[in-house]
């Protein structure tokens, strides 16, 4: 017998007969004698639903109603799921964040887990109960609904999966697996048997949507073993997320990622002295902006350019900021570049062969791609390029590196 963490997300539950599946597939897991867990997402399309709602009121949503507001998608489907299942004759209850509790902090919209107490649960669990529960959802020490930002089931499940020492936590999607690229851009893109999680890691926070990132740092951080599966069909395993990379056919690169949703920030004629990143840069973390990849380069006459890319969304912010920042330190010129996409290898297989990146440079000049920034670590490299090019760039690099070919093993 095994305790088992199952997340549907919202095309999981977004109609009624889809959580009747759902709950004929808990109950095909309960008669073969485990413990299930299960964390839903609202149903497809509801918390947009709702947070539009609220626009409606206020442009600009007062944080802490706005989350007592979104988190009502997923009470409604855990109570259906829990009648669903009990229709099948098994015996369920539905929790929501504050009734388990799991404990938040006050960050309201983007609130980040401190504590589950799981004594409830594993008391349901022992009385032959499934235990259903509200993703995307806690309560802070002053008993205020928080949610965990978009994609929270996602942190919810694996949070509960380590708290309750689960054997697998298993996130059920629109997809069977992770693959190596997205099949709508090349359709010879193949589902992954096993990733490790720096590998999962790397593509999550490169713009692969399987997988929220906060939720595959909360796996790495406590070794809990994730399983990426199809909410749809019965067919495969999935894909593995796991640590064991000796035990893996471990290609050169495993996948491919790419992000449009960036915006690349330049700045000009910064004074070439010390302290000059951290002036620039400052100013940018305290307008609540996150930034990705840096690169600075020599200019005329003692100066630096210094370039940076955001969220396309906080682009405009960021140029206010640095308008700003421009006459304070003395820089000529601020520019902004909103036609961009990222673009990402990511290997564990890197680390151990070399030419890389020149295969990688050599496959997109062929294409006459030209690379506006670069930014590398052990096991990724990104590139930036016109947006109009990114899905030619996928392309090439997932035929280059022969990602549709079942890796062969290692002699």
């Amino acid at each position: 017998m095994a305790l088992i963490v199952q997340k549907y997300g919202g095309t999981s539950v977004g109609a009624i007969e889809r959580i009747r599946n759902v709950a004929e597939r808990v109950a095909k897991f309960k008669m073969l004698g485990h413990q299930v867990v299960v964390v839903l997402s609202a149903m497809s399309g509801e918390t947009n639903r709702l947070i539009a709602l609220a626009k409606e009121i206020d442009k600009d949503p007062d944080p802490r109603e706005l989350d007592v507001l979104v988190s009502t998608g997923e009470q409604v489907t855990i109570a259906l799921l829990a009648m669903a299942l009990k229709d099948l004759g098994l015996k369920a209850r539905s929790y929501t964040g504050w009734q388990i509790p799991i404990r938040t902090d006050s960050a309201f919209n983007k609130a980040r887990i401190e504590d589950i107490d799981d004594r409830a649960l594993r008391a349901d669990l022992d009385s032959g109960q499934v235990v259903v529960v509200a993703g995307f959802q806690g309560v802070d020490s002053g008993n205020n609904i928080t949610t965990l930002g978009r994609g929270g089931s996602d942190t919810t499940a694996v949070a509960l999966a380590a708290a309750l020492r689960a054997d697998e936590c298993q996130i059920y999607t629109d997809v069977d697996g992770v693959y190596t690229t997205d099949p709508r851009i090349v359709p010879e893109a193949r589902k992954l048997d096993v990733i490790t999680f720096e590998e999962m890691l790397e593509l999550a926070s490169l713009g692969s949507k399987v997988l929220q990132i906060r939720s595959v740092e909360f796996a790495g951080k406590y070794k809990v073993k994730l399983r990426v599966l199809s909410s749809f069909t019965d067919e495969g395993e999935g894909t593995l997320i796991t640590f064991e990379e000796d035990s893996m056919e471990q290609p050169i690169i495993s996948g491919i990622a790419y992000n449009r949703d960036e915006a690349k920030c330049t700045i000009l004629g910064v004074p070439d002295r010390p302290g000059v990143a951290a002036n620039i840069l400052g100013p940018i973390a305290d307008a609540d902006i996150e930034v990705d990849m840096i690169v600075q380069n020599v200019g005329a006459n003692n100066t630096t350019d210094f370039t940076f890319t955001v969220h396309r969304n906080d682009l405009k912010k960021a140029l206010d900021v640095l308008d700003v920042v421009k006459d304070s330190i003395g820089a000529r010129e601020v520019m902004g570049d909103d036609k961009i996409a990222k673009v990402s290898i990511v290997g564990v297989g890197m680390r151990t062969h070399a030419g890389v990146a020149s295969k990688m440079f050599h496959a997109l000049a062929a294409e006459n791609i030209n690379l506006r920034m670069i930014s590398t670590s052990e096991i990724k490299i990104s590139v930036v390029v016109e947006d109009k090019y990114m899905e030619l760039a996928v392309r090439a690099l997932h035929q280059a590196f022969e990602l549709d070919r079942i890796p062969a093993l290692d002699a």
